[in-house]
């Protein structure tokens, strides 16, 4: 049950921005221009939207006791997925590959390997059980939905997209995007390591 007196709009617009990021559409952009052609010219945006959306939303309520079977607390996911996200932001900032790309033969849908794990992906999930720790469920969720709106609608302007930014302007914005994310994964570990292991 959601409580309302929990909504904060300065959250929201954390989580959302935070989400934005690590999510990076813009960024992905080269990647999912890759995909359309490979799949006749046209992505399922609707079926990749709500495949995505879905996966974020399980994790977000269902994420918690997931952990609870292995034995992990949230606080403890939150300092090791800090880590993660902050080697994601120094792929964006610093241009190199440290997590290296499943190869998958066929692109078959838009569910895989769109929605994930390109969009919904490791680094996505670990995200939102890290947020958990910081933040209330309910600007979490706020904070999917708004990103699944940008999701819809990056799926859907890909070609303007394409023609707008050109190339180095999707590299500006990853490395705008990747600095933002190492900030947020230090406050994230901050936070939490101060009571890891109690």
């Amino acid at each position: 049950m959601f409580d309302l007196g929990k909504l904060a709009i300065k959250e929201i617009i954390t989580v959302s921005f935070t989400l934005f990021a690590i999510i990076d559409m813009l960024g992905s952009a080269p990647i999912l221009i890759s995909l359309k052609e490979k799949m006749g010219g046209q992505i399922k945006s609707g079926q990749a939207t709500f495949a995505s959306g879905a996966l974020m939303i399980l994790f977000l309520f269902f994420g918690e006791e997931f952990l609870n079977l292995l034995g992990l607390d949230v606080k403890s996911f939150a300092v090791a997925g800090s880590i993660v996200i902050f080697i994601l932001g120094l792929e964006m900032v610093l241009g190199m590959e440290f997590f290296k790309p499943d190869q998958t033969g066929k692109v078959g849908s838009s569910v895989v390997p769109i929605a994930f794990p390109l969009i919904a992906g490791s680094g996505t999930l670990t995200t939102i059980m890290s947020l958990k720790a910081n933040f209330y469920d309910g600007n979490i969720l706020l904070g999917i939905l708004i990103n699944l709106v940008i999701i819809y609608l990056v799926l859907r302007s890909l070609k303007w997209i394409e023609k707008a930014l050109g190339p180095n302007g999707l590299m500006v914005v990853r490395k705008f995007f990747g600095v933002i994310l190492l900030a947020i994964a230090v406050k994230i570990f901050g936070t939490n390591i101060q009571n890891f292991g109690r």
